[in-house]
């Protein structure tokens, strides 16, 4: 028989704390990006390794949390635990190989869409992997259309997620884009459970008041949490990503030149207009005199 589904048991408390743990393991993973564009050779994998290590965390975080609401009526539910622990390591794992793609070949058309499309199908088999670990008086089943939405889904994200690691700049930029992914993150989530469907077998116990999968997946929950906490605890320790200094080298480098005197002193000396090539300005005021003493 058809199980009667809900997927939002202690109401909008775990939607809201999954979407928390999506935009926080955006945001660290975008600065740690930002940060290893700035760094030498021998960090730079370190820190792109931290990045698509906080990003992995996050989307599987915020998925579990988002099932913490989740329970057929009809029978108990719990977890296995080596296929959600699987389920981890294929978050991290895909979006470590996305992450690296673009920190050392850019965001080139190429390998940004190869990147995002091997990384968005990697989180949606995260997704579907983790559903897998659920054990149950039943089966699940799934509507096709719905899982091509939300692996569609999963792609874009993953593609607009890696171009924004490599591309946006400030705290404020990054803040942004990683409210954005959040919104992606979690939309992929829920278009996948709205695809699922339940079949209960006819002997099933009837599940208890409170949500038995829980026990499950709390202790696993830890590690990853654990993890976010110290990611930020590194990236607000930096000192270039509290300075801002991943603003780009061009912008910095105009400010400076409005700023300083010597620019302000060759425009005075020139009418208010700096030439933009010096040299070729006094050749040019060279040849003229020559023509005049020939005269």
């Amino acid at each position: 028989m058809q199980g009667t589904i809900d997927g939002f048991n202690y109401g909008m408390a775990t939607p809201v704390a999954g979407y928390a743990m999506a935009c926080l393991g955006s945001a660290l993973g975008l600065r740690c990006t930002v940060r290893s564009l700035a760094t030498g050779r021998t960090r730079k994998p370190g820190w792109l390794a931290l990045g698509a290590a906080s990003i992995g965390c996050g989307i599987w975080t915020m998925h579990f949390i988002a099932m913490l609401g989740f329970q057929v009526s009809e029978t108990a539910i719990s977890y296995d635990g080596t296929l959600t622990f699987l389920s981890l390591l294929v978050a991290v794992l895909v979006v470590g190989a996305g992450v690296f793609t673009v920190g050392y070949r850019g965001t080139r058309p190429a390998p940004l869409l190869t990147a995002g499309l091997f990384t968005g199908l990697g989180v949606a088999g995260m997704h579907y992997l983790g559903m897998a670990a659920m054990q149950m008086d039943g089966s699940l089943t799934y509507t096709p259309g719905i899982v091509a939405l939300s692996v569609l889904i999963a792609i874009v994200a993953a593609t607009a997620a890696l171009w924004a690691a490599v591309s946006v700049r400030g705290f404020l930029a990054s803040l942004g884009a990683s409210v954005i992914m959040g919104i992606a993150v979690t939309g992929m989530h829920y278009t996948g459970m709205a695809a699922l469907g339940v079949q209960v077998a006819h002997d099933a116990h009837a599940a208890s008041g409170n949500n038995s999968g829980a026990l499950d997946v709390l202790p696993l929950l830890i590690g990853p949490l654990v993890f976010l906490i110290v990611a930020a605890t590194i990236v607000m320790l930096d000192p270039m990503l509290i300075m801002g200094d991943d603003e780009p080298a061009a912008r910095r480098a105009r400010r400076v030149d409005i700023g300083s005197p010597q620019a302000g002193l060759g425009s005075a000396n020139n009418g208010g207009v700096t030439s933009r090539n010096p040299g070729r300005e006094f050749s040019a005021q060279g040849d003229y005199l020559a023509g005049r003493e020939a005269r």
